[in-house]
């Protein structure tokens, strides 16, 4: 017995599994989607190395592959009916289907001579391109699909999309709280493709749905309806909003991962409080409105502001991060409100959410590609701040000569109590400027907050002048690895990678045989292996990290030495004497291999007596040079009684406890030291460092132990980082303190 369209709708049961089957499906694409993106880019650090800048890379794919999603359900919702509909995307996914497990192709491999950027985006493409193409579809044609489904408030289903950032949020929290401490990149990618092929039963099952109470709820709509487009101008106004808290996360998100490393749980955060933007804005909350929000708004332009001056100390970084998180969340919150309240009727739905994605993809866009080539400096962070405060001009604020008048002229104090003008600082450096300046610009966006252009004009005023702030700099750059400063303070010739000094000079040493400083003074560690019996009796020695090449000064003419560098624009620097004289005075001929070392060490065949790995950016932990399989290829590359010297020096992480679980599943023998620079010391050059040698001779580790100053360390039993699962959180300071 049929059930007939009468019975259909007054069965509530019907119309109840019509919301629970679309949220269902919705939450585990979304999920599905967004648990990728940091499992692929995890997947691809061994290939591609751990930069800052592999996930803004990352993003940039992930963005411009999620508009590619959404104007194909556009064009699918537009010209197919809902079974062609169906059947077409069923067909796309079961195609997707190819790509698992996903993988890196064995046969692909770096190439320092191209761009790094171009690169990883083909990896992506490769890797993961179609699956991630078939998710990124749903969120606006299963919304389209609701619509005409007959389903509760089906002429309003942008509520699906706070269902579908639910699933992301869970999803990406998931990834480096539970998947990756607790399963490898193998094992999950396998979890991620069951997941993958149970959501094509959930897309038909939804699909099915629809097609049936499109037939018993809802009529066929008008050709006029169905194809009405917003105006131009509007679509402009929804991608510039999307485009301001996309660039803002990737932005803190560098910042981040510069100092504190290249690994998920970096990466998920800024992205994480994104999404729960997304949620919050989206969702029918009577109580939450842009007017609401301005106040809340204003004091995180206020925060935000401060922290991109140089008032704040960058060397906080773990504090400055947390407080990057609400600032990030509070405007991402307004944009994506702003936006909310702007959206259009259910049949434009599809071109809007193309339009938030193509101001999502201009900001990984403008943060990926577009800034490294344009700014010598991580600029992006500023000017996207500046925007933000632009957003307050959309629909509110109108640009007057009164406004920027009034701004300009509170600019003044506020300028001067942040050292920006003037000779002097009323309230010194540290804490009391700081809340200072926030208090007196709190005032004056309070006093401005019926004239908003002012208060854009004030953060500009306070943001700009980092454009042409150079100081006393000899050099400044980036590249896709970082950002470089070279500058002079006294007889100092300093070069700074990121926040973090990678090497000095003394001015008074150009045109002689310089002497190594900071970690490579002759009395420090490295040193002391180098200069070492063994050390002068080695015939061949490889340096993975160049640095200033300060390492190269303690070569020997009867030596045969390498380098390793995956920055170009490290070794222009090193190499040039007008900056630095270490490779022009003690290794002119000395080649630099070009590229991630342990690529480029896996294809040459080398043999050396001491191998030092030396290649932090900035003070990040490049994760994929420290785990069992990269140590292992390090040790085919080492003489029988040869030595691998670790330089683990850093803020946040320590990493001797894993070294000694790599080298007890390897065989190896390990030793440190940590070496202390005493307060009154001669050595006015020298930095604290600590070391770590390994090598597969016993009998090698202990004639350095025999010295008093290298101490053995032992494995604590626990598994060692590989490849495929190596949890860099689990080596936080505060962690091992806490043990």
């Amino acid at each position: 017995m049929s059930i007939t369209s009468t019975e259909l709708s007054n069965n509530s049961w019907f119309r109840t599994a019509i919301v629970f089957s679309f949220c269902t499906t919705i939450f585990v694409s979304a999920s599905l989607l967004f648990f990728v993106q940091p499992l692929f880019a995890k997947l691809v650090l061994p290939q591609i190395g751990g930069a800052p800048a592999v996930w803004t890379t990352a993003m940039l794919f992930f963005q411009v592959v999620l508009i590619v999603g959404y104007i194909y359900a556009h064009l699918l919702t537009k010209l197919l009916s809902l079974r062609w509909q169906l059947v077409t995307h069923l067909v796309f996914w079961a195609t997707a289907l190819t790509f698992l497990p996903l993988s890196v192709s064995e046969s692909w491999s770096y190439d320092a001579s191209s761009s790094t950027a171009w690169q990883t985006l083909k990896l992506f493409a490769l890797g993961v391109g179609l699956p991630f193409a078939v998710l990124s579809a749903n969120a606006p044609l299963l919304q389209a699909w609701y619509a005409r489904s007959g389903g509760p408030s089906a002429d309003d289903p942008y509520f699906l999309y706070s269902a579908s950032n639910v699933g992301s949020l869970l999803a990406l929290l998931a990834f480096p709280l539970l998947a990756d401490p607790l399963l490898g990149a193998r094992e999950t990618s396998n979890i991620w493709s069951v997941g993958f092929v149970m959501f094509g039963g959930l897309l038909l099952i939804s699909g099915l749905v629809t097609v049936r109470g499109a037939n018993t709820f809802a009529a066929a709509p008008t050709s006029d309806v169905a194809y009405s487009t917003p105006k131009l101008k509007q679509i402009a106004k929804w991608v510039i909003i999307a485009f301001v808290p996309s660039s803002l996360m990737l932005s803190f998100t560098t910042k981040a991962s510069t100092d504190l490393g290249s690994i998920p749980l970096i990466w998920v955060i800024p992205l994480a409080t994104y999404l729960l933007s997304f949620i919050f804005a989206f969702a029918k909350l009577k109580s939450l409105s842009v007017r609401s929000l301005q106040m809340p708004m204003l004091m995180a332009l206020v925060l935000g502001t401060v922290l991109l001056t140089k008032i704040i100390n960058q060397h906080t970084t773990a504090f400055i991060f947390l407080l990057y998180v609400p600032v990030l969340f509070v405007i991402a919150l307004y944009a994506h409100r702003l936006l909310y309240e702007m959206r259009p009727p259910a049949e434009q739905l599809t071109v809007f959410y193309i339009a938030l994605s193509v101001g999502g993809a201009f900001g990984g866009l403008f943060n990926s590609i577009i800034a490294p080539l344009v700014f010598w400096q991580e600029f992006e962070a500023q000017l996207t701040m500046i925007l933000a405060g632009g957003l307050l001009l959309f629909g509110t604020g109108a640009i007057t000569p009164r406004a920027l008048a009034l701004g300009l002229l509170a600019s003044f104090p506020i300028l001067y109590s942040a050292g920006v003008i003037g000779t002097s600082n009323p309230f010194g450096d540290g804490t009391s400027q700081a809340v200072a300046v926030i208090s007196m610009m709190l005032a004056a966006f309070v006093l401005l907050r019926n004239q908003l252009a002012g208060i854009v004009v004030i953060i500009a005023a306070l943001l700009l002048p980092a454009f042409w702030d150079n100081d006393d700099s000899l050099f400044q750059d980036r590249s896709f690895f970082g950002t470089h400063r070279v500058s002079t303070l006294g007889n100092q010739r300093l070069y700074q990678n990121g926040t973090t000094l990678h090497g000095l000079q003394f001015e008074s040493e150009f045109g002689t045989r310089p002497t190594p400083q900071t970690y490579y003074y002759p009395k420090g560690p490295m040193a002391q292996v180098i200069t070492s019996e063994f050390g002068r009796q080695s015939d061949s020695i490889g340096i993975v990290g160049l640095g200033v090449g300060a390492l190269s000064c303690y070569k020997l003419p009867t030596q045969e030495w390498a380098f390793f560098e995956i920055d170009v624009m490290v070794d222009r620097v090193a190499r040039d004497p007008s900056l630095f004289t270490y490779i022009s005075e003690c290794a002119p001929d000395t080649p630099t291999h070009l590229g991630d070392a342990r690529i480029v060490l896996a294809k040459t065949d080398y043999t050396f007596d001491i191998l030092v790995l030396d290649a932090y950016s900035s003070d990040a932990i490049p994760l994929h040079l420290i785990t069992k399989e990269a140590v292992q290829m390090y040790t085919e590359r080492l003489a029988d009684d040869g030595v691998l010297v670790f330089h683990i020096s850093n803020r946040y992480y320590e990493l001797s406890a894993p070294l000694a679980r790599i080298s007890k599943a390897l065989g190896l023998h390990m030793a440190l030291q940590e070496h202390f620079i005493p307060d009154d010391t001669e050595d006015l050059g020298a930095s604290h460092s600590i070391v770590v040698i390994v090598s597969p001779d016993e009998t090698r580790i202990d004639s350095f132990v025999e010295n008093g100053k290298w101490q053995p360390v032992l494995s604590d039993g626990r598994e060692p980082w590989t490849d495929d699962k190596a949890n860099l959180l689990s080596a936080l300071k505060w962690e091992q303190d806490k043990k």
